[in-house]
């Protein structure tokens, strides 16, 4: 997806591994790079430095933002960090589960908040703060691209998962209602794992549509 700007979105998919609770499950997941030929921000920094970086490409990278802070989408954060120069900006509700992976010794830069704005490449990422997956979980809403970028909060097929610990069925749906459902129906939901799908779509499967 490439707008006359010169912002584009790109993708890759990178496997590995996340725990939580004692058990450990083999994954895919989704990296989001936005940005123009110069300058990006990368969206989670899962499993692999290389790989992530193979999606950069040649280009300055902006920041690093996490979408929560699992620790198959905070894993390599610091190490990306470390190779970028770029800050990893992380919802401060996710403390815990950042502790989980990196200890109280690694910290993230900077807090991300609801209503924030990230500016790259010529467009602006709107944070929306969406609790359930996790307690400081976020979107990131690119209208002039039609995207939201929504980590592991929505996916085709419905939210994301609840049954860990951190996790709230009741409060991710509230928030997909309230922050997601209130986009364009035709904006196209980009996940942190799995297939595309779109508002509407999503709406349609929770009946709401």
């Amino acid at each position: 997806m490439e707008q006359e700007s010169g912002v584009r979105v790109d993708h890759g998919v990178v496997s590995g591994t996340f725990s939580l609770d004692g058990q450990t499950f083999d994954v895919d997941n989704n990296v989001w790079v936005v940005g123009d030929a110069d300058e990006c921000v990368v969206i989670d920094a899962p499993h692999d430095v290389d790989a992530i970086m193979a999606v950069v490409g040649e280009r300055r990278v902006r920041a690093i933002v996490c979408t929560h802070a699992h620790d198959d989408h905070v894993r390599v954060a610091p190490a990306l960090r470390d190779r970028t120069g770029a800050p990893i900006l992380l919802h401060p509700a996710e403390r815990p589960l950042w502790e989980l992976t990196h200890g109280t010794t690694v910290a993230w830069d900077a807090d991300l908040a609801d209503g924030e704005q990230i500016e790259v490449g010529g467009t602006v990422l709107t944070v929306l703060h969406t609790p359930g997956h996790a307690p400081g979980a976020v979107c990131l809403h690119a209208p002039d691209l039609g995207c939201v970028f929504t980590g592991d909060t929505l996916f085709n097929g419905g939210p994301g998962a609840t049954g860990r610990s951190y996790s709230d069925a009741g409060l991710i749906v509230a928030s997909i209602r309230a922050k997601l459902f209130a986009l364009p129906g035709d904006t196209v939901v980009h996940t942190g794992h799995g297939d595309d799908t779109t508002i509407d779509q999503e709406k349609a499967a929770l009946g709401q549509g």
